[in-house]
């Protein structure tokens, strides 16, 4: 929370209703949803919250002691959620705050589904004053928000308003970052129907403080803390000092909760609350001792449910559509006449709750016979079907759709095709060879792993060895075992030398037995160095980095100014540890 440098900020006072208006749904209060509490929104473990600000605090440590807008430390705690949210699967953005008093960056983190013009939006301020670490101020609601978002990641639920995250930069100096993010939204401002900040949500000796609490907003915030009878407040010593104030300077409905800064605690409030009246509710805020120590998990906790309340309260499908997938492994083979052949058929529950599924198959030619072992699965498994293929059959290529025909209300049809081949001659033993997955991205210095799976299309089992060909240099792939009888499988690791050039390769498996299959795998090498930078390392996001290390990255060379982890030379941002030493 920045120091206060305005008199009495006016609290925008907005209606919010989820309504059918002449241009759709429109925000309804949580009283006009009957039954809008009917998913569970999930209870967030407050120890994964702590370990967020435990990452906090050690980047601070490792920054000459704080966050502070523009500073190694806050470009490292952008990296580190940055980081947290792309690997869960949200559209990150980092906006370069021009007009900042440290140009340094916002982060915006959009989660896939809901409506757009529909969009709630919460945010905190990730940076933090010179004088300590700011974990209170405001690690607690930067942490409290990055594992709401990936709890929201984790659980996919089917969302009727679109949800984003922001991190904001130069708070501490004017709520500049989450003034340039509004300044710059143009015609999508209408898109935003509300918007939460969460700014010190651990005080120890807190209170429980709403902004704006008696608005539409701020209702399912007041609800989760009432639910808990914990009396909540308007948050009069926050007023117009936080980034909400940004949003309802440009008329959007704001809330938020907090928990406290420098006003003291009074009787009445010590009473219902607990704590000591005529102190501080933060004895640390912006002081060197606003550390890991600094923090009250029980209010930590309290806030990090109410956000997930809020979320799924105005964002959650309620009734969710029960969905699911269906997948062969492998989708293709060939059996001769009078043989037979298996493949898997795999389904997975997409939304909802998991339901039967009946399967069936069509399109097989007269004398071929699909079976299902078993004919019906909960979605999630998985069912054996043999192929077997009459003396009769004629020899060509035929396409069978497997269907998988689901239960319940809003049940759902779904279809793979396995492309089957009758051979002109019988190949006596017959095998296929499949790779999952078939792609993937490993960091030079590092290795990853993928299986090659082998099944019996037509005769008895084989023995099958395994090899791979088209490697870059640098690359090596091991197979272990390095062979197999068909029908089961070997995990492949692929290494990746420090000296590989990045970039995209294919490389061939092969399976040699009585016949030769093979399948491609493709393989990405990323941080190597693409510009040949004379044999200098390459850059690495999984490497740390002291002062003066030297690297290659995209062509350039660059110097370590400052200890860094994950913090990519050249990306905005990374100058603050990061020197552009020119070109190789």
């Amino acid at each position: 929370m920045k120091h206060r440098i305005l008199g009495a900020a006016v609290a925008l006072v907005a209606t919010l209703a989820w309504v059918t208006g002449p241009t759709g749904p429109a925000l309804a209060t949580p009283e006009q949803q009957p039954g809008a509490a009917a998913l569970a929104p999930p209870d967030i473990d407050v120890a994964a919250v702590q370990s967020h600000l435990n990452q906090f605090n050690s980047i601070a440590t490792s920054n000459g002691g704080n966050r502070r807008a523009g500073s190694g430390g806050y470009t490292q705690s952008l990296a580190y959620v940055k980081g947290k949210l792309q690997a869960a699967g949200f559209t990150v953005v980092e906006q370069r705050c021009s007009s900042c008093t440290y140009v340094s960056n916002n982060l915006i983190a959009d989660w896939p589904g809901g409506d757009v013009n529909q969009t709630i939006m919460f945010g905190a301020h990730l940076d933090g004053v010179s004088a300590g670490p700011g974990i209170n101020d405001n690690g607690s609601g930067s942490a409290v928000l990055l594992e709401n978002a990936l709890q929201l990641a984790a659980r996919k639920p089917t969302l009727t308003k679109h949800v984003r995250f922001a991190w904001w930069t130069d708070e501490e100096q004017g709520l500049n970052g989450s003034k340039y993010y509004v300044s710059q939204l143009g015609s999508a401002r209408s898109q935003i129907k509300a918007y939460y900040n969460f700014d010190m949500v651990a005080s120890k000796n807190g209170g429980y403080f709403i902004n704006n609490i008696n608005t539409t907003a701020a209702a399912p915030l007041r609800e989760y803390w009432t639910s808990l009878n914990l009396q909540p407040e308007e948050n009069v010593e926050g007023a117009g000092r936080s980034d909400d104030y940004s949003f309802q300077q440009a008329g959007i409905p704001s809330s938020g909760y907090a928990t406290g800064a420098s006003a003291r605690k009074t009787s009445s409030q010590a009473s219902k609350w607990g704590g000591t009246a005529n102190s501080a509710y933060d004895s640390c805020y912006h002081s060197r001792c606003d550390s890991t120590s600094n923090i009250n998990p029980t209010a930590l906790d309290r806030s990090a449910d109410g956000i997930a309340y809020t979320i799924w309260k105005l964002a959650v499908n309620d009734n969710p559509t029960n969905e699911f997938s269906l997948s062969l492994n492998p989708s293709s083979g060939s059996i001769g006449v009078g043989s037979s052949g298996t493949f898997t058929v795999n389904t997975t529950t997409t939304s909802g709750s998991p339901q039967n599924v009946s399967l069936s198959a069509s399109g097989a030619p007269n004398g071929v016979t699909v079976s299902f072992s078993p004919s019906s699965v909960q979605s999630g498994g998985s069912s054996t079907a043999t192929v077997s293929v009459g003396s009769s059959v004629a020899r060509g290529n035929y396409q069978i759709t497997v269907t998988g025909t689901g239960t319940g209300t809003g049940a759902v049809t779904r279809t793979a095709t396995y492309s089957l081949t009758v051979p002109s001659d019988n190949p006596g033993n017959e095998f296929s060879l499949s790779l999952t997955p078939s792609s993937a991205s490993v960091a030079v210095g590092q290795s990853g792993s993928f299986t090659v799976n082998t099944a019996t299309t037509s005769g008895s089992a084989q023995t099958v060895a395994l090899s791979a060909t088209g490697t870059p240099n640098g690359v090596t792939v091991s197979f272990s075992p390095s062979s197999v009888q068909s029908g089961s499988s070997s995990t492949a690791t692929v290494a990746v030398a420090s000296t590989t050039t990045a970039g995209t390769y294919q490389i061939t498996v092969s399976g040699a037995g009585s016949v030769t299959r093979t399948a491609t795998f493709t393989l990405t090498v990323t941080g190597g160095d693409t510009g040949g930078c004379g044999g200098l390392q390459a850059w690495s996001a999984s490497a740390s980095y002291v002062p003066d290390d030297l690297v290659s990255h995209n062509g350039r060379k660059y110097k370590s100014t400052w200890y860094s982890a994950g913090a990519e030379p050249g990306a905005p941002g990374s100058w603050a540890v990061w020197q552009d030493q020119g070109a190789c």
